[in-house]
C-alpha cells in the first residue's frame, strides 16, 4: 500500500477530465493537479518548448513527492512522452495516447477510425502511429478542431456555436465511413453531446481519460501502490498563473466545487 499522492499534470484545465475518471475508480487516493496556466495552451507549440515544459514539471512533481505521473495533457503525450523515462527515476508514468488508442483498437469493427485534437497532437500522428501497431491496416484520419478548447472554457460547449463549430470540423469524417473517434484532448469529454449529435449512435467515441485511469488503477494495483484507503482522497490544485480563473472556468470540466488552487513556480517561471 502507498498512500502518496497521484500526480496529473496538464497545461491548464483539460487534465480535469482526467482527475474525475481517476477519482471516480480510485476515490480513496489522494491527487496532486498541477496546470501550467502560464503558458497554455501548448498544442501551437515545437516539440522541443513542449517537452522542456513538461519535464519542468514532472521535476515539481517528483519534488512534491507523487508515487505515479500521468501526462493529462495530449499535446505532452504525443510529444515529450519518449524523453521523460530518463526523468521519473522509476516513478510509474502515463500517458494518454496509448491507451486512448488501445481503447480505439480494441472497439473498432472497420478500422477506420477518427483522431480528434489540437493542431500539434493531429499533426504529431502518435494516435495513428499507435493505433496501427495495435490493428494492423487501420486507417486513422485525424483532424485538428482548435476552436473546441475556448468555446469549452467559455462555457458554450452546449450552445449553438459549438455545434455550428462542431459540424464544421468533424463534416471531413463523413466521408470515411469511420466507426470510432478518439477525443484526442483532455476538453474534449465536455462537449461530449455535442460530439455525439454531429457523428450519430453508429460511431463509437473514446475518451482517453477513461481508458488512462483504467490503466493506472490496474497498474498500481499490481505493483501494490494503490492506497490503503477506500474512499476520502483529497485533491491538491495547483497552478502556474490565474488560480482564480482555473477555478472558475474548472467548473465547466468537472462537477466538484473548486474552492481553492495554489499558485506555483516551475523552474523556468523564476
Amino acid at each position: 500500500m502507498d498512500n502518496r499522492p497521484i500526480g496529473i499534470f496538464d497545461s491548464g484545465i483539460g487534465g480535469l477530465t482526467i482527475l474525475t475518471e481517476v477519482r471516480a475508480r480510485m476515490p480513496g487516493e489522494d491527487i496532486l493537479y498541477l496546470g501550467d496556466t502560464a503558458r497554455v495552451p501548448y498544442g501551437s507549440r515545437s516539440k522541443r518548448i513542449v517537452t522542456e515544459y513538461t519535464k519542468e514539471a514532472v521535476r515539481f512533481l517528483l519534488q512534491e513527492g507523487v508515487k505515479a505521473i500521468i501526462i493529462a495533457c495530449n499535446t505532452a503525450s504525443a510529444l515529450a512522452m519518449d524523453d521523460l523515462e530518463s526523468a521519473v527515476n522509476g516513478t510509474p508514468l502515463f500517458g494518454v495516447v496509448k491507451p486512448g488508442a488501445r481503447g480505439a483498437a480494441a472497439h473498432t469493427v472497420s478500422g477506420k477510425v477518427g483522431v480528434i485534437g489540437t493542431e500539434a497532437t493531429v499533426r504529431s500522428r502518435a494516435y495513428q502511429t499507435h493505433v496501427r501497431r495495435l490493428k494492423k491496416g487501420a486507417e486513422v484520419i485525424g483532424i485538428g478542431c482548435p476552436l473546441f478548447v475556448p468555446i469549452i472554457e467559455e462555457g458554450w460547449q452546449n450552445s449553438q456555436v459549438a455545434m455550428l463549430t462542431a459540424q464544421t470540423y468533424l463534416s471531413g469524417f463523413f466521408q470515411h465511413n469511420i466507426d470510432t473517434l478518439i477525443l484526442g484532448c483532455t476538453h474534449y469529454p465536455a462537449m461530449w453531446s455535442t460530439i455525439r449529435q454531429v457523428m450519430g449512435d453508429t460511431v463509437y467515441l473514446i475518451n482517453p481519460a477513461y481508458e488512462t485511469a483504467k490503466e493506472v488503477q490496474t497498474s498500481l494495483r499490481e505493483k501494490e501502490r494503490l492506497s490503503e484507503r477506500e474512499e476520502g482522497g483529497k485533491v491538491r490544485y495547483t497552478v502556474t498563473d490565474s488560480p482564480e480563473r482555473f477555478k472558475r472556468v474548472g467548473g465547466f470540466l468537472i462537477t466538484e466545487t473548486i474552492y481553492e488552487a495554489e499558485k506555483v513556480e516551475l523552474l523556468s517561471n523564476r
